[in-house]
């Protein structure tokens, strides 16, 4: 017995010793794995994704942590209005968080996040035409996707409205990537993913990032509080190109004030409609976009000079930026004043732009009612609401609503049906007045 006990035992023992070993062999891979991590894995474990903080749950975009891990950064029209946003990272951890400041005009916003965590350190030179770059977010809401591309152009003023220099790219990004890091091959941040090339709502090939060399600077700035917020001047104007400087008279080059507004800055500057500003601060306005860089110079002084062509006169005008929120009687409104708009407290459907027929099919529907945009169509039979079957030709919706609806094929499937908030919209690049895209607002 003791002969085959011992003969059992060591019939074992290269086997556990083999076991033994494959551990060791594992462990050491894991060691090792985990210190030749991707740069790129390691960038995306401190990206989010960036929900609302109320019980609409909407996905809105993308965010990452800061290079000093102490706050989160974001585009200002990820998080829009919202004083508090929820942030998901890739390993499901989610706290919701406070935006402590933000910028609409340059559109970066910043995010309270609990500390104790690393950021993505900027790279340590600004990317050059043709460099390799990667962009991380959540495109069309599929979380956490990684997209490759190249340095397009190093600086492109996208909106000659607003004073910055974007990194144009080609990797892929789709609504939803937005507020995303754009990294090199090591992980380090380049620029915030911020806006795809007007003309399509999908990415055609051009997207433009906020450097990370502005992103320094403005996100301290807003930290900080030392960020001087740039101010709406209140004027419409347009690029004197070739056409339009032949049938005024004068050489191309400078802006043509189509319109000024009331009670703003340009009209208490003495600006005019037909004004043309040649010049800014003595120099001579090359591009229209230096304008805009010229007023962000200016905000410390408080005022710029501008070279105007007046009927064909030469002026100077002195613009004022100081703020005239509070000046002439004009008050902000204040929460729960009497100003605020009433809102609607209840709809009918047809109200809503449904038209039924007996059997609750859809007959008509108008194109851009709140019906349209949460998905019902022509053909849809309303089933039920909330669940149960309702009188449709009374139902009044007084709260948002879950409709059960069938299509004309037969298959069913529930919509939520919401008019008190406002569909996710497309935030416009270029910031043109819809009626002519050739006028641009200050």
């Amino acid at each position: 017995m003791r002969f085959k006990a011992y003969k059992t035992v060591s019939r074992w023992l290269p086997r556990i010793e083999d076991v033994l070993a494959s551990f060791l062999v594992l462990l050491l891979a894991l060691v090792v794995s985990s210190a030749t991590a991707s740069p790129l894995d390691a960038a995306m474990d401190k990206v989010f994704t960036v929900r609302s903080a109320d019980g609409e749950d909407r996905f809105l975009g993308s965010a990452f942590i800061w290079a000093d891990g102490t706050v989160a950064v974001t585009n200002a029209h990820v998080v829009g209005e919202a004083e508090e946003v929820r942030l998901i990272d890739r390993n499901g951890v989610e706290e919701t968080a406070l935006v402590i400041a933000s910028d609409p005009v340059r559109d970066v916003a910043v995010i309270s996040i609990a500390s104790g965590r690393e950021g993505l350190m900027l790279a340590d030179a600004a990317p050059e035409l043709g460099d390799e770059v990667f962009a991380l977010g959540a495109p069309l809401g599929v979380e956490f996707t990684l997209t490759e591309g190249l340095i397009s152009a190093t600086e492109r003023q996208v909106d000659i409205t607003v004073p910055m220099m974007l990194l144009q790219h080609d990797a892929a990004v789709n609504p939803g990537s937005s507020g995303g890091p754009l990294v090199d091959a090591e992980g380090q941040l380049l620029g915030m993913n911020s806006q795809i090339a007007d003309g399509s709502r999908m990415f055609v090939g051009i997207a433009y990032a906020i450097s990370a060399a502005d992103l320094d600077r403005i996100v301290t700035g807003l930290i900080d509080e030392t960020l001087a917020p740039y101010p709406h001047l209140g004027l419409s104007a347009r690029a004197v190109g070739l056409k339009v400087a032949e049938a005024l008279g004068v050489e191309p080059g400078g802006m043509l004030i189509d319109a000024v507004g009331r009670k703003g800055l340009a009209e208490a500057s003495g600006l005019k409609a037909g004004d043309i500003i040649t010049g800014v601060n003595g120099a001579t306005l090359t591009e229209a976009g230096d304008l805009a860089f010229a007023v962000e110079g200016a905000l410390e002084a408080g005022e710029v000079t501008l070279d105007i062509l007046r009927q064909l006169e030469s002026v100077e005008v002195t613009l004022s930026l100081a703020s005239l929120e509070n000046e002439g009687g004009t008050a902000l409104r204040e929460i729960g004043s009497s100003a605020a708009p009433a809102m609607v407290k209840s709809y009918s459907l047809a109200a809503l732009g449904i038209v039924l027929d007996e059997t609750g099919a859809v007959t008509d529907l108008t194109s851009n009612s709140p019906a349209a945009d949460a998905g019902l169509a022509k053909g849809d039979r309303i089933l039920m609401v909330n669940g149960a079957e309702v009188d449709l030709a009374s139902f009044e919706l007084t709260e948002p609503a879950l409709i059960l609806v069938e299509a004309p094929g037969g298959a069913t499937r529930h919509l939520r049906l919401d008019p008190w908030t406002p569909s996710d919209g497309v935030r416009p690049v270029g910031g043109a007045n819809v009626l002519d895209p050739a006028v641009v607002v200050f």
